[in-house]
């Protein structure tokens, strides 16, 4: 888990004594970013956890393709800390073997087919492209495990697909310097290292501005600069900061949630609420995009749908000072 963790760089609501939003003319300070965000890059590529922009760079997808397979029950990343989800090496399996039967040729209602046909027959087997061994020729897809090899439905195998190789693809692609890439990626670590304290925000800056100059692309270190604008009380600077990280990444939810939140502080009720759900579509964990969902739909009076996201955010955050609100909220009659 080597990138910044996006959630701890989120804008986040102040309150007051009663448990209900407080807008202030300067904005309140981010929290410091968890410990995770300045983690070291683990030395063996298997024991590690890998960010949605992590795996889509090491395969050449968009994170929006993950996110897709994430959402339609294709490939879910299946480890969760602080919040968030992130891949291990074993999804990375599923990944490389997902790719590898679309790149046969194989549709991916074929691979979704296969991965469904899967789960019913082994009920043990929650990632099958991960937990067995996938084979493909051309449309037909196949799977081998300790009892032989077969097609879910006929049975036949034809030709071995492998999955060799992937550690060294991570550590050349993931932890290895050198090319424009990986450098902007490492500015990119720095700035979130940086970025904690409002002393070194012009470093945080000028880490962020590198890894652009190297890496355009790197919606992520829009983003924090959006962060650290918003921080600074520069909010026209912050919307134009994460509009440019949604031209780069159009799903990347951190993006859509902070912009959201900035209409949110604007009194702009309902394109806060569209941009909030925009981000659950993104991410339906994105504990924070639930609990100000919540807080704009009381805004606006409807107080049923907010009802549904408090205890979304509850499930998903049972404890602490937020999950106090929400059952604040909740406690409350949630119907007219």
């Amino acid at each position: 888990m080597n990138e910044g963790s996006d959630r701890d760089n989120v804008i986040r609501v102040g309150f007051g004594a009663d448990g209900k939003l407080t807008r202030t003319a300067t904005p309140e300070p981010a929290p410091a970013p968890a410990p995770s965000q300045a983690a070291s890059p683990a030395l063996d590529p298997t024991a590690g956890l890998y960010t949605v922009t992590e795996v889509a760079r090491l395969f050449g997808y968009t994170p929006s393709r993950l996110r897709y397979w994430h959402r339609s029950g294709l490939l879910e990343p299946s480890a969760r800390v602080g919040g968030r989800n992130y891949y291990t090496f074993q999804d990375l399996i599923g990944v490389r073997a997902a790719k590898g039967l679309l790149e046969q040729g194989v549709p991916l209602r074929q691979v979704r087919r296969t991965v469904e046909s899967l789960r019913n027959s082994l009920p043990k087997t929650t990632q099958p492209l991960s937990e067995v061994r996938v084979l493909a020729d051309g449309r037909t897809v196949l799977v081998q495990d300790d009892a032989g090899t077969y097609e879910p439905t006929t049975g036949q195998a034809v030709l071995d697909f492998t999955i060799d190789g992937l550690e060294s693809d991570v550590v050349r692609m993931l932890r290895a310097e050198g090319d424009d890439r990986s450098r902007a990626y490492e500015y990119y670590l720095e700035g979130c290292r940086l970025d904690e304290l409002a002393g070194t925000f012009e470093q945080a800056e000028e880490a962020y501005q590198k890894a652009l100059s190297l890496d355009p692309t790197l919606s992520n270190a829009l983003t924090n600069l959006g962060n650290l604008s918003y921080r600074r009380d520069r909010l026209d600077e912050a919307e134009r900061f994460y509009r440019l990280a949604l031209e780069c990444d159009p799903e990347q939810p951190e993006a859509l949630y902070n912009l959201g939140f900035l209409h949110f502080e604007r009194d702009e009720i309902e394109p806060a609420i569209t941009l909030f759900r925009q981000a659950l579509r993104s991410d339906s964990s994105f504990a924070d995009a639930h609990f100000n969902l919540a807080m704009a739909l009381e805004e606006h009076g409807d107080r049923n749908a907010a009802c549904a996201h408090w205890q979304h955010y509850l499930a998903l955050e049972p404890t602490g000072s937020w999950a106090d609100i929400a059952q604040k909220h909740l406690d409350e009659d949630p119907r007219p």
